[in-house]
């Protein structure tokens, strides 16, 4: 056990060096070609077969804004996808995400998604409801995996998460089955929290701060973000946002409501 630890670690920081090795030089390809963008499959299959089954399907799922990313974020998902050969990967953009809600889910779930104002919000719902449909990994844009992801999640774990830096669980990682009576907790609580329509920040309205009101420490099954997962190596707000000129979702909450009128919600 000690030793895998300690080659978990070792990952984590040459992934870490190389990220941010690479990011420096995304500035200078980005000074050269400020145009250039690269596109992010919607679909594409595993690059390796997998060996056993699992409970939690080998699927990577993200969603951005766009498909058209900066170079470090291209690179962040290459990086990905040569730590998950086993898995396939799905895309989903902001378009594309609203209709699968639609698609697949009751009128109050859908209502409820409808109300979020701020791109950040929908796509903290969009993880749960998409792992609850599908099952899978479901990974933030900025994030990368540090041990590949086949080795993560264990095969006959129906959920997995990550602990951020202050050791509470959080959600830029998540691994489920479909049908997961602890995702259903969660989107009960995302209803909840917007029908309430009190909560002024999206990280308590449907990120990490409403999974902490939600889950006691240590009832999830969880391991620590160096050990799985980590964000902002390969990028960062000035490459994701580029084409997006109202920036970051904390930018955008303080200029705008979280949520829409309940009339209008429907």
């Amino acid at each position: 056990m000690f030793g895998t630890h300690l080659w978990r670690l070792v990952a984590y920081r040459l992934i870490k060096v190389l990220g941010n090795a690479l990011k420096l030089l995304g500035y200078g390809f980005h000074a050269v070609f400020p145009g250039k963008r690269f596109t992010l499959p919607a679909s594409s299959g595993p690059l390796l077969p997998a060996r056993a089954r699992a409970r939690v399907p080998r699927v990577l799922w993200q969603t951005n804004f766009t498909d058209r990313v900066t170079l470090p974020v291209y690179l962040n998902y290459l990086c990905n996808r040569l730590m998950s050969p086993c898995h396939a990967y799905r895309l989903m953009t902001d378009e594309a995400a609203a209709d699968f809600v639609a698609a697949n889910f009751p009128a109050e779930i859908v209502a409820s998604y409808k109300r979020l104002r701020i791109g950040a919000a929908r796509a903290d719902f969009w993880r749960v409801l998409i792992l609850q449909k599908f099952g899978g990994v479901y990974m933030d844009i900025d994030a990368h995996s540090v041990w590949p992801l086949g080795w993560v999640v264990p095969r006959d774990s129906r959920e997995f998460f990550v602990l951020s830096r202050a050791g509470r669980v959080t959600n830029y990682w998540m691994a489920s089955c479909p049908d997961n009576p602890t995702l259903a907790r969660m989107i009960q609580r995302i209803v909840a929290n917007v029908d309430a329509g009190s909560i002024a920040s999206v990280y308590d309205l449907t990120g990490p701060g409403m999974m902490a009101t939600l889950f006691e420490p240590g009832e999830l099954p969880a391991a620590p973000f160096r050990w799985v997962c980590d964000q902002g190596n390969f990028t960062n707000e000035y490459f994701q946002y580029r084409d997006r000129p109202a920036g970051k979702w904390t930018r955008q909450q303080e200029h705008m409501p979280l949520l829409s009128d309940p009339e209008e919600k429907a």
